[in-house]
Parts: C-alpha cells; sequence; structure tokens
C-alpha cells in the first residue's frame, strides 16, 4: 500500500495508471497534475485523482509512489522539476515508449535521486488519447519493460516489478539499448508504415473514393495511424536511429518482393508472402512461437 501518487500527467497512460492502483487497494491518495486546468478539473471529475495539484513540483512532494506519464519531450523538464522535491524513499516511474533518452535525461536531472528512478515502458494503449479513455484495465495481461539503471536501488526495481504484477501485468527486464532497438522494428517502424500508407493514399486525387471502398484489411492495418501526432512525432524523433535502422530493413524487405514482381518470379513471391504468413500465423502477443528455420518454402 502506497501512501500517495504523484501523477504527472493525466491523460490515458497516467490515468489508467491511477484507476489501476485504487481498484487493485494499492493506494490511499492520488494527487495528479497536468499543464491544462481543464485536464486535471476532468480527471478529478472522473474520480482518476483525489487531489488537484497546481504544480508538478506540489504533486510530487510527500508521494512514496510518483509516475511520470508525460510525452518523452517533456521528460527532462519534468525529472528537472521532480529532483529536488522527490522524498529520499520514494520509488519514481515513466511510461515513455522510449528509454534511452529517458535515461540520459535522468542522468542530467536527477542527481542524488537517480537510484530511486525505474523506468518502465507499459505495452498498452489506444488510439484515443486524453483522460475520458483511461481504464483500470488497461495494463492487463499487457507486457510491461523495466529498463533499471546500474545506480538503480536493487529492492526498488523489486518493488517495481511487484506493482506492476499486481496490476495484471507481464514483467521482463532487458537494458535501455534494447529495448529501444526491439521496439523500434515492432512499434515504432509499424507507426511510421501506417502513417506513410495513409499520406500515400491522400497524396492522390482518387483518395475519398478509395477510402470508401476500405475494407477490413485496410481497418486493421492502418489503425495505429489515428494515433496522437504529437505523441508519435516525439517517440520518432527521440529513438531516430533505431526506427531509420528499421525502416532501410523494410526498404530492403520491400525492394525484395518488388523484385519477385517485376521478373516476374511467381515461386519467389510466393516463397517471400509464405515466410511473412507463417511468422505472422505463429505469432501471439508475448512471444513468436514460428521458428524462422522450420520455414517450408513454398
Amino acid at each position: 500500500m502506497f501512501e500517495q501518487l504523484g501523477l504527472i500527467g493525466c491523460g490515458l497512460m497516467g490515468g489508467s495508471f491511477a484507476l489501476a492502483l485504487k481498484e487493485a487497494g494499492l493506494v490511499r491518495q492520488v494527487v495528479g497534475y497536468s499543464k491544462s486546468a481543464r485536464t486535471r478539473e476532468r480527471a478529478l471529475e472522473l474520480g482518476v485523482i483525489d487531489l488537484e495539484a497546481a504544480t508538478l513540483e506540489q504533486a510530487v512532494a510527500g508521494s512514496d509512489l510518483v509516475l511520470l506519464a508525460v510525452p518523452v519531450a517533456a521528460t527532462e523538464s519534468s525529472l528537472a522539476a521532480i529532483a529536488p522535491v522527490l522524498a529520499p524513499r520514494a520509488l519514481l516511474m515513466d511510461v515513455g515508449s522510449t528509454k534511452g533518452d529517458v535515461v540520459a535525461a535522468a542522468r542530467r536531472t536527477l542527481g542524488e535521486r537517480l537510484s530511486r528512478f525505474v523506468p518502465a515502458h507499459p505495452i498498452a494503449g489506444k488510439e484515443s488519447a486524453g483522460i475520458e479513455h483511461a481504464e483500470a484495465s488497461l495494463y492487463r495481461e499487457r507486457q510491461l519493460i523495466l529498463t533499471p539503471l546500474p545506480e538503480t536501488h536493487a529492492p526498488l526495481v523489486e518493488l517495481a516489478a511487484e506493482l506492476w504484477t499486481l496490476l495484471g501485468s507481464q514483467v521482463l527486464e532487458m537494458s535501455p539499448e534494447r529495448h529501444d532497438a526491439a521496439y523500434a522494428s515492432v512499434s515504432h517502424l509499424p507507426h511510421l508504415l501506417a502513417f506513410a500508407a495513409m499520406n500515400a493514399i491522400l497524396a492522390q486525387p482518387q483518395a475519398d473514393e478509395w477510402l470508401a471502398l476500405a475494407g477490413p484489411g485496410f481497418r486493421d492495418f492502418s489503425r495505429i495511424a489515428a494515433s496522437d501526432p504529437s505523441v508519435w512525432r516525439d517517440i520518432l524523433l527521440a529513438n531516430r536511429e533505431q526506427v531509420l535502422l528499421q525502416s532501410r530493413q523494410f526498404r530492403a524487405a520491400l525492394d525484395a518482393l518488388e523484385a519477385a514482381m517485376l521478373a516476374p518470379d511467381a515461386d519467389a513471391l510466393q516463397s517471400l508472402i509464405a515466410q511473412a504468413s507463417q511468422a505472422r500465423t505463429g505469432w501471439q502477443l508475448g512471444g513468436l512461437t514460428y521458428n524462422p528455420s522450420e520455414a517450408v518454402a513454398a
């Protein structure tokens, strides 16, 4: 049981964390801060927070648990403000989708409080942002990645893992570098491709007609293109080296498919499609049961 959660960012992710803590009986009081006064008022109306803080420092002071749920571009300034008022025994976490930049920001700002920081990334979310979409179940049966620093107090890593487990998450631990490389591949690049695919259609004069004819396949493929633009601008820039590396990998794979079509080489094209199809059939949230070495050439 935590006495007080200091919630910095009363949006989808932070609001869902607060609701999940309350539902699980793990916190006595939630003090919330967001830049927007209307967002703070709405969070209070919805019962997400119990007290509204006028400043970031007010939310953190006296809290034994602090969650930073702001866009990754705002991480450094937020941590700098947190450092002087963070309680000596508090657990500090974030929910940012990139970790290398977050860790670097923490090293520059937290000083002696660096040992209290456990960087975290819940693999959960929705296309619709905002406090109105927060829900206590958001983190259930979802992976949660912890990327602790060498300086992080070991018992705090254990406490963070236990806390997220109690909220229903499957907790994994990895380095910030490994995290950013992995999620550039399976999260950041897919968003980039979805944005590009939508823009490619919109650039053509028949866009309205073609979009009106689209079916479930297009709906599923393009779903993440509806994600929050400012959030994804920050993520793509923060992890740009890894995302650009994955973009080059994608271009090579697309080139291979195009070459088979240009040849035309039906066998090569079917083999490439089969490889992707078998991998996707064997994939499930939290793991891949497909083994590429067992693929049967078409």
